[in-house]
């Protein structure tokens, strides 16, 4: 027993934190003032660690993008307030070679008044030719339509309609010229169709499927068509203007331009979405509004398209883009060439990113609340006892001055 005492003797000797009686501890107001300050300061930093420690962190890595030979998938909406629809077309050109003229698949066009308010929606095949029949009506159902010399677009060789013959000389390079010399566009009153919209706007969009090179798509007005290995647009009607003097001009207004999947939505009716993965840049585009009152003026918007993939702590990744852009805008003189526009140039990086979501471990957030109750602590208690010998100072000297 004896010998068990003294080793707790000697044990007592690592005490790092010896007491004192508490016959001899003093109690102050500043001692109180100080423990209650440093009590609400402790409570709000832990409460602060708290919220960083449910908080995720998308961290952000760069690798050499090994996914060159995907498609990407464009998605835009874009507004046309003085372009009527069946005047705009949309093409696709990139550096492997692909050409796409008056590209249709899954894109729309809305008809809009003059106030903006919607008129009409239709597949874009169909946009500027409202004649749905027109071959029953107008045509025997035994009787082939003439294509006047062009190469019909239909898989029976006929042009029953006036858009198979736009279609048919647009594919063979030709200008249509007066539309009332054809029996379809006559039989349609394709002229007074095209009249009454003159007015009209246009909202455009939908979604492309391009190769991932460097290339272009672009919006322009006037039925584009391939000659000579070059690319032309029918601008006279556009240059012209409307019968009632009416000027158009390429002013617009883009709502959206994205590239991939919008990693702020759900992919699918189950899954729900994750507002932490707007972190990267998809849509830098969106509001945009540009307005002139120049018909030959070319709008151009340069792209530097990221490939990025967003790694969440649970659920699905995904793939998406994300892209910085150049903005130029350049009016054309009546004699200098060139063609008027909305023109996205892509340029795609060979980089990719990957942004991982990553949160504090228990073991961060248990360290973090040590720190603060220590530290605060002691600071507070350095603080306490200058302060208590301050005080105690300064009444040794006003009781030495009273003694004298």
């Amino acid at each position: 027993m004896a010998k068990q005492g003294s080793f707790l003797l000697r044990f007592r000797q690592f005490d790092a934190y010896a007491k004192t009686l508490d016959d001899f501890r003093v109690k102050t107001t500043t001692g109180a003032t100080v423990t209650v300050i440093s009590a609400l300061i402790i409570m709000y930093l832990i409460l602060s660690e708290l919220f960083a420690y449910q908080t995720s962190m998308w961290e952000p890595e760069l690798l050499v993008d090994k996914s060159r030979k995907d498609k990407m998938n464009i998605q835009f909406n874009i507004t046309f307030p003085k372009m009527p629809c069946h005047m705009l077309s949309l093409d696709i050109m990139d550096d492997s070679g692909e050409h796409i003229s008056d590209y249709t698949h899954d894109v729309y066009k809305v008809r809009l008044d003059s106030m903006g308010v919607k008129i009409d929606t239709q597949k874009e095949k169909k946009l500027g030719d409202n004649s749905h029949g027109a071959e029953v009506a107008f045509v025997a159902a035994d009787e082939c339509g003439s294509c006047y010399g062009a190469r019909s677009p239909r898989e029976d060789g006929c042009c029953n309609s006036c858009n198979d013959v736009r279609q048919a000389y647009a594919a063979m390079g030709w200008g249509m010229g007066d539309p009332d010399q054809f029996k379809q566009c006559l039989a349609e009153n394709w002229r007074e169709k095209i009249e009454n919209q003159s007015n009209e706007g246009c909202n455009i969009h939908g979604q492309l499927s391009v190769n991932k090179v460097r290339g272009n798509f672009h919006i322009a007005p006037g039925q584009s068509f391939q000659q000579t290995n070059m690319h032309i647009h029918d601008l006279k009607q556009y240059i012209q203007g409307a019968p009632d003097g009416h000027a158009f001009d390429m002013s617009h207004q883009i709502h959206h331009l994205r590239f991939g999947p919008d990693p702020s939505k759900a992919t699918d009716a189950k899954s729900t979405a994750n507002p932490a993965a707007t972190a990267a840049v998809t849509n830098s585009l969106a509001g945009t509004e540009k307005i002139t009152d120049h018909a030959r003026t070319v709008f151009q918007y340069f792209l530097k398209i990221v490939s990025t993939e967003l790694l969440p702590l649970s659920g699905k990744s995904l793939y998406t883009y994300q892209y910085s852009v150049t903005q130029s805008e350049r009016k054309l003189g009546a004699q200098t060439g060139g063609l008027p526009g909305v023109f996205f140039i892509m340029d795609i990086s060979p980089m990719q990113i990957i942004y991982r979501e990553e949160r504090s471990s228990f073991t961060s957030f248990l360290t973090g609340v040590c720190a603060i109750v220590g530290g605060i602590f002691t600071v507070a208690g350095l603080f306490d006892r200058i302060v208590y010998r301050a005080e105690r100072a300064l009444k040794k000297k006003m009781d030495l001055g009273k003694t004298l």
